[in-house]
């Protein structure tokens, strides 16, 4: 059956979207259009994906709530700059609530189980969804380019004989120009599950270094 409340919410993005020139969208988002072909094409955890204009269908294999986040980004994005300040769901506006939730989903994720990983698999995990390993305050952390202008930081630090697994996830200080509440909320989980999904090809050595 079909989803009632997703569909809902597809249709108002597209109605929404309904009109503007897809160069004014591909500006704001940094979604690179291509007008020979009529597509817009991003990259995304690691995959191509193509949005095809004007009916801004993509191909069935990404998952439903990736595609709409990508619409309400093609339509909520304002060609704000990023601030390079990171911060917690629970702080980007009105994200008390559903932010806060998510804050704590992915610190039990990270307690119960990434923490755990040896280095290289969370290392070869990240890399196989586009991320990008850096040095920081933590004992590993990862940038993901989910989308164009809207970077995803993961941080942990590892569990040892005395101390269990910890860490979270961040996003630039400017993400509230580019998407709600609820769909950062959904960007973080589709990250978690991701790596997490990846984690088991990684153990039946289909991811490699």
């Amino acid at each position: 059956m079909k989803n009632t409340a997703f569909e809902n919410m597809k249709q108002a993005a597209l109605q929404r979207l309904c009109g503007k020139a897809p160069e004014e969208i591909g500006r704001n988002t940094g979604i690179r259009f291509s007008p020979e072909t009529s597509e817009f094409c991003l990259s995304s955890l690691g995959n191509s994906i193509i949005v095809k204009y004007p009916e801004y269908s993509m191909a069935e294999t990404v998952n439903e709530w990736h595609q709409l986040v990508i619409l309400h980004y093609m339509d909520m994005a304002d060609r704000s700059s990023l601030t390079g300040k990171l911060i917690r769901f629970e702080e980007i506006p009105g994200g008390m609530v559903r932010g806060g939730g998510f804050d704590r989903l992915c610190e039990q994720t990270v307690s119960r189980d990434l923490g755990n990983w040896p280095e290289k698999k969370l290392g070869a995990v990240c890399r196989s969804l586009g991320g990008r390993i850096f040095s920081s305050n933590a004992d590993f952390a990862a940038e993901f380019s989910f989308l164009p202008f809207y970077p995803v930081t993961l941080k942990i630090w590892f569990a040892d004989e005395e101390v269990a697994g910890s860490g979270r996830m961040f996003l630039d200080s400017s993400a509230g120009h580019f998407l709600s509440v609820e769909d950062a909320v959904t960007v973080g989980t589709l990250l978690l599950e991701e790596i997490q999904k990846n984690g088991g090809q990684y153990e039946r050595g289909k991811i490699f270094e």
